[in-house]
């Protein structure tokens, strides 16, 4: 399988084991069968399993990468003496290391995946994935689900293994590609089915094409994780060559886009001739660097926004990124799906998530046969020998020499000459509020809170993508709104990760993903309900309306609180929002570290209690005590409300170190950092 494949499986593991705050350490005899590239892709996905770092330790492999990419050769003989001197060079004599877990997984058991509609965990054999599509939109269309998959036979081991992990260097690399025998599957072309929901749509070229739930609307080669690796790029790459010669095209629904990690990727690409067939499927250029994976895919098509949004249509995009939490990839699709990249160029040519690529036809060739994924897929020889003769050392060496100058642009920027950054007239960079009204030296400890608000009562797996949505600012929403009364016209709204250096933006965004489910309210999206008056209105608005009160505010939660990207915002918006706490449940390691550094204080719920079982509802004041910083490690919160009993609990204080201990009795890092510097 693909090192996708690999990375999501593993994944899945360990998110069902829990290693939130762990080191993970790969290992055993699959070691010296995994390149570099595929090493990467697993230690790259570490947030996504939950863990500090995910490691492997140096080898061969790593002195030949090293090599292979351009690095000095003293720099080479360094790492290869250090690491032999410390004891950490691994060989196949090495000690087998002592670990406080582990975990087994055998290689030759990974099958092709995709992972979604949500969450990377979630991983999906492809084999299930039309299965697994329709039981999800079960759970919202009950009626379109049913009319949808009106037949489904299931034909067990006829998909081909996809192409090794990397330059999987095992014997039965070739053997585990080869694609299931012909007459083991049914050959008959299976015909799309219609919902009630279904739309005819016509596009700006006059094409005429149903629009209809489960339609990949956005299929992207995208993000740094996939893109750096060879074997699946290559693979790709081959796989589109292959359909373009049996006369296949994407379907005209897709929105198709290609942004490798690294300009070496466009070199490989274009010695090998590969590139002109993915720019034939539509697969162009768009950049280098986060893209779709992050939510800067960019509008859908008029037209087509338009439809999914008029007929509450759940579209899907499938991307080869490292993360698809909801309302992150796009605005306007419900159904996000992690895969390998020669699988986003298949998407794109069944354009339907309700698709058994095991049965059902891509299409027909010129010659009026029908063409299965099995007959496209490239083997696992011909992406090695592809790769082995369009990668090239000096590629990386080209590329690399002067990847510090930047271009003109980049040197065409001013420069001021003062000791002091010049704040400009801009409305992507504003000088913040983090520094006003700081006191020179730390206070003893942290104030009591007094008849605290809930500004938002969350469930499970709140992402930072839910509290600091990166991707487009809608014109209705705060942030939208202030943005027009700066005179900028929507179209130059940009995203809210390009305006990250603005606080006035950043912090009306807080809150404001248009997926996040609010359980104060009965709508989706960044709304609250201001106590008491009970009445509905933006997170924003109505965080500026506590303040005017002098109300503090706290926010409620589940599982995982903070789950995904670092996003520094999702704990800078909190703070500036007048969030002085966040209980919840279980936090992810990095948003927990980042409300530390924003002065924000973690609190979770004792061991089996949660919001249910408190019976909190989120009308109550919450109370704390004043805070031993250096010592607590709990405290005890009293939540009131009119006509039901107080409810008391112990919180643990989730300062676990002493160094989280000092930023937050300075306030925060940026405050701590600002004092020590005197």
């Amino acid at each position: 399988a693909t090192a996708t494949d690999l990375v999501l499986r593993v994944t899945e593991m360990l998110r069902e084991r829990g290693v939130v705050s762990k080191f993970v350490e790969f290992y055993g005899p699959g070691l010296p069968n995994l390149g570099l590239a595929d090493r990467a892709t697993l230690g790259n996905m570490s947030p996504e399993f939950g863990s500090t770092c995910a490691i492997f330790p140096p080898d061969a492999e790593t002195l030949r990468y090293l090599d292979f990419t351009g690095r000095p050769t003293e720099t080479i003989e360094l790492v290869d003496a250090y690491t032999r001197e410390q004891g950490m060079f691994h060989t196949a004599e090495s000690e087998e290391p002592t670990f406080s877990e582990t975990l087994e997984l055998d290689l030759g058991h990974v099958v092709p995946s995709i992972a979604g509609p949500k969450r990377p965990q979630d991983r999906i054999a492809l084999s299930d994935s039309k299965h697994s599509f329709f039981e999800m939109l079960g759970s919202q269309h009950g009626d379109a689900a049913e009319q949808l998959n009106g037949h489904d036979e299931t034909v067990e081991g006829t998909f081909p293994a996809s192409d090794p992990p990397g330059d999987d260097r095992s014997d039965r690399a070739e053997e585990h590609s080869k694609p299931a025998a012909p007459d083991s599957v049914k050959t008959s072309v299976a015909e799309a089915k219609r919902s009630s929901d279904c739309v005819t749509v016509t596009d700006s070229d006059g094409l005429e094409f149903d629009l209809d739930h489960g339609r990949v609307v956005i299929a992207a080669i995208t993000s740094c994780t996939n893109t750096s690796n060879p074997s699946v790029m290559i693979g790709a790459g081959l796989l589109a060559r292959n359909a373009v010669e049996r006369g296949l095209d994407v379907q005209p629904w897709v929105k198709t886009s290609l942004a490798p990690g690294s300009t070496v990727v466009t070199d490989y690409l274009e010695r090998s001739g590969l590139d002109e067939y993915l720019n034939k499927l539509r697969f162009d250029l768009v950049g280098y660097g986060c893209t779709t994976c992050i939510g800067n895919s960019g509008p859908l098509a008029d037209e087509i926004s338009a439809a999914v949004n008029e007929n509450d249509l759940v579209v899907c995009a499938v991307l080869s990124g490292n993360r698809n939490f909801e309302g992150r990839i796009n605005q306007d699709v419900k159904a996000n799906y992690l895969a390998s990249p020669p699988l986003c160029v298949a998407y794109a040519l069944a354009g339907r998530m309700d698709f058994d690529f095991e049965t059902d036809p891509l299409g027909q060739d010129t010659g009026g046969e029908d063409v299965y994924l099995r007959d496209i897929w490239p083997g696992a020889k011909e992406i090695s020998d592809t790769v082995a003769e369009a990668v090239r050392k000096d590629m990386f060496e080209k590329n690399y020499a002067n990847v510090f100058e930047g271009d003109e642009r980049w040197q065409a920027i001013k420069v001021p000459d003062e000791d002091r950054y010049t704040w400009p007239d801009s409305t992507y960079v504003r000088r913040p509020p983090f520094f006003e009204g700081m006191n020179p030296e730390p206070a003893p400890g942290a104030e009591p809170i007094a008849s605290a608000r809930v500004l938002a009562k969350l469930g499970d797996s709140i992402t930072t993508d839910h509290i600091s949505p990166a991707g487009a600012i809608k014109r209705d929403s705060p942030a939208g709104r202030w943005l027009m009364d700066q005179g900028v016209d929507v179209r130059d709204f940009n995203s809210y990760g390009s305006r990250r250096g603005n606080h006035e933006v950043m912090m009306r965004g807080t809150f404001a993903n248009v997926r996040l489910r609010n359980q104060l309210v009965d709508r989706e999206g960044g709304w609250t309900r201001h106590i008491p008056s009970s009445e509905e209105m933006p997170i924003y608005d109505a965080a500026m309306k506590y303040a005017e009160e002098g109300v503090p505010l706290v926010v409620l939660a589940g599982k995982e609180y903070g789950s995904g990207s670092s996003r520094d915002w999702a704990a800078k918006g909190t703070l500036l929002l007048g969030v002085r706490a966040v209980i919840a449940e279980s936090f992810e390691r990095i948003h927990r570290s980042n409300l530390i550094g924003m002065g924000v204080m973690p609190l979770q719920f004792p061991d089996g209690e949660s919001i249910e079982s408190l019976g909190l509802t989120g009308e109550e004041a919450f109370s704390l005590p004043a805070l031993d910083v250096a010592e607590a490690t709990t405290i005890d919160v009293t939540a009131e409300r009119d006509g039901a009993e107080p409810v008391s609990f112990e919180a643990r204080v989730r300062l676990d170190t002493a160094n989280e201990r000092q930023y937050f009795r300075h306030g925060g890092i940026l405050h701590r950092v600002l004092r020590e510097l005197r």
